[in-house]
């Protein structure tokens, strides 16, 4: 059953991927200004602040990937990188966006949850 966790922890490892690219490289673009909800205006003026969180976006997924590179013995990079989306994900809801809660926090609970029951 080690395998429903890996893959969703794959799963969390990729949609950080995507937030990385969302951030650093396409927040003024149409997709990153609909996922986001901003205007060209307010893109254009947190450009910079938002390279640097997909790059904190980028180090999450780096480390989940390597947890599952490492098998069984990447449990423990498993468990700390899930928790570090979940409190991620709990701080961006609580001052950004309510729906971060669902898109972050809950896949990377999830994942935790499975790791922890099931590895």
């Amino acid at each position: 059953m080690t395998i429903v966790a890996d893959i969703v922890v794959l799963l969390v490892a990729l949609l950080h991927a995507w937030i990385l690219v969302l951030e650093m490289f396409l927040w003024d673009k149409p997709a990153g200004l609909r996922a986001f909800g901003q205007s060209q205006e307010q893109a254009r003026a947190t450009k910079v602040m938002a390279a640097n969180q997909g790059l904190y976006n980028g180090f999450l997924s780096a480390g989940l990937f390597w947890g599952l590179l490492q098998g069984a013995e990447g449990y423990d990079f498993k468990v700390f990188f899930l928790l570090c989306v979940v409190v991620a994900g709990v701080y961006g809801a609580i001052t950004a966006n309510r729906k971060i809660l669902f898109i972050q926090a809950l896949p990377g609970f999830v994942g935790l949850l499975l790791v922890l029951a099931l590895q």
